[in-house]
């Protein structure tokens, strides 16, 4: 039997703990159903018997509290909630708790920012990971040792794994399933829950929101004149030539920060307004093409797809029911 545990944290997000617990609950049944063995033996643990969740909304019951937990196959770290900072603080003893477990053997799963306790741990120093897109600027700052993988739904560094945002953490859970348990399993488990088993990026889901929090008031000047003129080309001489700032020092100063080169924050400016007319309006391919500046078709498709991980077609038909061809 491998023991599945699921850490409670404080500060945590009902929905990302209870996931996991019905899983393995659940393909035990399966397997119990087909003449097997049950697999897993799965349960709560938290720093108290009760810990509340989504800031008040739900209580949830653990079965043991961690001091009593010397033992287990699996850490799963769901997602917290609120305050980053917040949670981390209110989580030291479960952080150094997790510690423990992987010296003791344990394998760790963190299931979308659940990403930022495991961080805390050191454990992914020098390793991938994952978390929810809109928090990768944030980790990134906050843990520069650690390699986070722009639109990854699964990392998997032989011990230690973790999970994108919200719904992607059903991926990483089904992955381990698979792992612990067999394919067949998995897939039973993924059609019995609805969800697609093999979801490889989130990035289809990922806003570029400008990651303007900085105190470069020039720089979010020639931000704002980039979202505002996205439909021109222009280059990295032009710009620098009207924020009056020498190349070399415009191009170190946007990389600092944004953590976009110049020309990867005008891909990425003009994507989102592609993704936006595909979502929003009827125009086919190409009049959205040459509204956000492009002329190459084989070039806009390929840096759409490297951002978004789905083609202009893809994203069209996916997110704009009433499309055309």
């Amino acid at each position: 039997m491998k023991k599945i545990t699921v850490l409670v944290p404080e500060n945590a997000v009902i929905e990302a703990i209870s996931p996991a617990y019905r899983l393995f609950k659940t393909a035990n049944e399966f397997l119990e159903n087909s003449g097997k063995k049950p697999l897993f033996i799965v349960e709560y643990v938290g720093l108290h018997n009760q810990v509340i969740t989504n800031d008040g909304e739900y209580i949830v019951k653990t079965h043991r509290l961690i001091h009593e937990v010397t033992q287990t196959d699996v850490v799963i770290i769901p997602a917290i909630y609120g305050a980053i900072n917040d949670a981390i603080v209110a989580n030291q003893e479960a952080i150094a708790w997790i510690k423990k477990m992987y010296a003791n053997g344990s394998e760790v799963a963190s299931l979308c920012i659940g990403a930022f306790l495991l961080a805390e741990t050191g454990l992914v120093n020098g390793k991938k990971c994952s978390t929810h897109w809109a928090y990768y600027n944030t980790f990134r700052e906050k843990y520069p040792e650690v390699e986070i993988v722009d639109g990854a739904v699964i990392t998997d560094e032989g011990t230690i794994y973790s999970s994108g945002g919200a719904n992607s953490l059903w991926n990483l859970l089904f992955y381990l399933l698979e792992k612990y348990a067999d394919r067949e399993t998995a897939v039973l488990a993924s059609k019995f829950f609805a969800i697609d088993i093999d979801r490889s990026s989130q990035a289809a889901f990922a806003l570029f929101v400008g990651q303007k929090e900085h105190d470069d008031i020039e720089i979010q000047k020639a931000q704002e004149h980039i979202e505002a003129n996205y439909h021109d080309k222009m280059t990295i001489d032009e710009l620098a030539t009207i924020f009056k700032i020498g190349r070399r020092t415009f191009e170190r100063r946007f990389k600092a920060a944004t953590n976009n080169t110049i020309i990867e924050y005008i891909q990425r400016v003009k994507v989102e307004a592609a993704k936006r007319s595909f979502e929003n309006s009827r125009k086919n391919i190409s009049e959205v093409m040459y509204a956000v500046g492009y002329s190459d078709t084989k070039a806009f498709r390929d840096l759409f797809k490297k951002v978004t991980g789905l083609t202009p077609i893809e994203y069209r038909n996916k997110y704009n029911k009433t499309a055309i061809s």
